[in-house]
């Protein structure tokens, strides 16, 4: 085993299958990162998400895709020119993977690729001599990115470093930026018939933290996608009752489950309900 890859396995105790899966992706992602960086792709993007709070600010939950935005907007924006070089750097940890761009069949401003290797042969790679059961010869591990291409205004960026695989400078939304994000996805995102608990076990996380909205920045990201119009103002308290509505209307045994797998500890999910998140809304602040 690469000795950059044993010295980052060392950080993830691994107590069944599904933890050694998880584990393996998390080291990816952070061989991917550091790859997109030497490749010159946080010049014009910058990382957002749960995995970004995951990585750089301690969410205890596993996240399994990287999201990044332009800076600024470029339809023009080829994702598909940094695979070469990032390729290049994850095999350099002998990792045989492969990098493809999703084809878009439709009018998008997401451009996604998947980085995939063979899962058996990385649970070998990284559990040496260990024994691998109830895996298929044909599973795949998948790494997931994407690039909003079409970023809404007024983020705020910030540079943070990281010194594994080899040391690397990441440019990413600063705290303020990411909880608008997690705000947007709450109140937006189109849960169907399964709430993604994922979102509100973050929003909560945010809070706990007492970190500050951008509110410019997430009116900007209501009005993208045609949840405001342009004439409304999303104030603080605008915001706050729309959180109210959405908190109302969720399924909480649903969000329980849906967030489970991703946690280790679930005992913070025994309070869940519309009371908890209603009141806890109330300490809500914007910057």
């Amino acid at each position: 085993m690469n000795s950059i890859i044993e010295q980052m396995l060392n950080q993830y105790p691994a107590q069944n299958l599904h933890d050694k899966k998880n584990a393996i992706k998390e080291i990816m992602q952070e061989i991917v990162l550091c790859g997109l960086s030497r490749a010159g792709f946080f010049k014009e993007a910058a990382f957002y998400g749960g995995t970004a709070l995951h990585i750089f600010y301690g969410l205890d939950r596993f996240s399994e895709d990287l999201d990044f935005s332009l800076m600024v907007e470029n339809p023009k924006f080829e994702l598909a020119e940094y695979f070469p070089v990032l390729e290049k750097e994850v095999r350099s940890y002998g990792l045989n993977v492969t990098i493809t761009e999703k084809e878009k069949f439709q009018d998008s401003n997401i451009k996604s690729a998947f980085l995939k290797g063979n899962t058996k042969e990385h649970l070998l790679l990284f559990y040496a001599n260990q024994p691998i059961a109830g895996v298929a010869d044909s599973e795949l591990i998948k790494i997931k990115f994407e690039v909003d291409i079409n970023p809404p205004k007024h983020a705020t960026f910030e540079h943070k470093y990281r010194l594994l695989p080899a040391p690397y400078e990441v440019n990413m939304y600063d705290s303020a930026s990411l909880f608008a994000g997690k705000i947007h996805a709450v109140i937006c995102r189109a849960w169907k018939s399964r709430v993604k608990g994922r979102d509100l076990y973050d929003y909560v996380f945010y809070l706990s933290r007492r970190t500050p909205v951008n509110l410019r920045h997430l009116r900007e990201r209501l009005h993208q996608t045609g949840y405001i119009t342009e004439d409304d103002l999303c104030t603080l308290e605008d915001v706050k009752q729309m959180l109210r509505e959405r908190f109302d209307q969720i399924d909480y045994d649903q969000a329980k489950r849906d967030v489970e797998p991703f946690i280790r500890n679930t005992d913070s999910l025994r309070v869940w309900g519309n009371d908890f998140f209603q009141q806890i809304t109330e300490g809500l602040t914007g910057k």
